[in-house]
């Protein structure tokens, strides 16, 4: 970003996406402390720069008002990333989303508004708050929104109640609905799930679903470039609330990702098995089958991705391979 030194707050900065962005900031001069109760990120993904004069960490739960609004004190601007990325737990325990996803908003937000340094949250949501989209692609403006997860639920929450409080509090939001992201450090995802199988089996690939489940991939690199981008201008705006979809122009099926991701371990001979899977085909219940974002609105703004969708995935691929 192209601001002078700010002090910022990574919520989940240890996590996937929150490290790389962390690393994006620091190389930006910035000031930055991260949150992280490393449920599923690590330190490994940020120890670079724990020796750093202008780093700091900090182990704790947002849901913990304390710890939320130590982490929020002097703050002028925030990322909050901190969620649970898992999907299909919602099916087995809805309340881990709850607690996880909103709550943890509800805490950070109320620690916002106690300490009042910090006039700006930046929210990575989803793109399965759109539920099954009879539109695709799918903009900013499509509703109603009929999310079919509890993570799209407990995201679609956390938006409004960002939205809430920048009406009610003076605060401003900008939140990225994410295509599904792919890159190094990634730990979940049918990329990670796959490379993951193959490693434990190379000659047989239980894939979820029928294989035709399609959606957008974004490659980490692109999904950060977009978070700088817009945020910067959000920054020199005087908008309250600004919401932008985030993924590439294209799609893929699930059953190419499994061919792309044996091709890229260098295994020809693998047998590929569908479960069927549920409801027509999905990979588990409140999976979307179809996804694919308009990304029009960030277009117009200046910001075009690298990759499309089955180069993301390729070059993910081929970055987790070599991962120990």
């Amino acid at each position: 970003m192209g601001h002078d030194r700010l002090k910022v707050l990574v919520t989940g900065g240890a996590g996937f996406i929150g490290s790389h962005l962390v690393e994006r900031l620091m190389k930006g001069n910035h000031g930055v402390t991260v949150i992280d109760n490393l449920s599923n990120g690590s330190l490994r993904n940020i120890e670079s720069w724990l020796d750093n004069e202008h780093f700091s960490f900090i182990k704790g739960d947002l849901k913990e008002p304390q710890t939320s609004e130590k982490a929020a004190k002097d703050a002028e601007l925030v990322f909050h990333l901190a969620a649970n990325p898992e999907v299909r737990v919602g099916e087995t325990d809805p309340s881990i989303h709850f607690e996880e996803n909103l709550v943890a908003t509800f805490r950070l937000l109320e620690a916002l508004r106690k300490q009042g340094s910090a006039r700006v949250i930046v929210f990575t949501s989803t793109s399965t708050v759109y539920g099954e989209a009879l539109r695709l692609p799918t903009p900013e403006d499509y509703g109603p929104s009929i999310p079919i997860s509890t993570y799209g639920a407990t995201k679609l929450g956390s938006e409004a109640l960002i939205d809430a409080y920048a009406h009610t509090f003076d605060l401003r939001g900008l939140i990225f609905r994410l295509a599904n992201i792919v890159g190094p450090r990634g730990t979940t995802g049918v990329v990670v799930d796959f490379v993951k199988k193959l490693r434990a089996n190379p000659k047989r690939l239980e894939i979820l679903g029928d294989g035709s489940q399609k959606k957008s991939y974004l490659y980490i690199d692109d999904c950060i470039d977009a978070i700088s981008f817009a945020t910067n201008e959000f920054l020199n705006s005087n908008e309250r609330i600004k919401v932008y979809n985030v993924g590439a122009p294209d799609s893929v099926t699930v059953a190419r990702i499994a061919e792309i991701v044996a091709e890229e371990m260098s295994l020809s001979d693998v047998r590929f098995v569908f479960t069927g899977g549920v409801n027509g085909g999905r990979g588990w219940r409140g999976d979307v089958k179809t996804m694919l974002l308009s990304t029009e609105r960030l277009l117009k703004q200046g910001w075009r991705p690298k990759y499309g969708s089955e180069e993301a995935v390729r070059l993910a691929a081929k970055k987790l391979v070599e991962e120990p």
